[in-house]
């Protein structure tokens, strides 16, 4: 990691379909070997059974789905005379975003459904619904941030 210049963010493109760059950043996350059109037609399946399971606009479903996972705090490491604090601070919007997507396609891809189209819906379903393996490890990381708010006049 470059200590002098900060990373040049890259605007992602939005999706064909739904005209959204959260699709498109879903889609990037499902991706594996470039096989983009194999993570389009997984993803848009995926939000299509979720819709129809729940009754509501696939594109709503999915936005709030990602903002029930989306973590508010999170723990970094700080070195402070020797030893090491986690020290709890608040997460940006990016990063929000970023992990959630994340989360949610992991916590997908280790369900026991048949079919990745089938594990991404129900974990969509279960997020929009504040259960499952994302929610679950957003909480984890709220707790574990709870834990050491004694540490938190360490931050940057």
């Amino acid at each position: 990691m470059s200590r002098r210049n900060a990373a040049v963010k890259r605007q992602v493109l939005p999706d064909p379909m739904y005209n959204s760059t959260l699709v498109t950043k879903v889609i990037n996350q499902v991706m594996y070997d470039g096989k983009k059109g194999i993570a389009q037609s997984i993803v848009y399946s995926a939000m299509k059974q979720a819709s129809e399971k729940i009754g509501e606009e696939a594109l709503a479903v999915l936005t709030t789905a990602i903002e029930n996972i989306k973590p508010k705090l999170e723990t970094k490491a700080r070195r402070v005379g020797g030893s090491s604090y986690q020290v709890p601070t608040e997460v940006s919007a990016d990063r929000q975003q970023t992990l959630a997507i994340r989360w949610l396609v992991l916590c997908a891809r280790k369900r026991n459904e048949r079919g990745m189209e089938a594990r991404l819906a129900a974990e969509i379903i279960d997020a929009y619904n504040q259960t499952g393996g994302a929610v679950r490890k957003r909480d984890d990381m709220h707790r574990q941030a709870e834990a050491n708010k004694a540490f938190a006049h360490f931050r940057f």
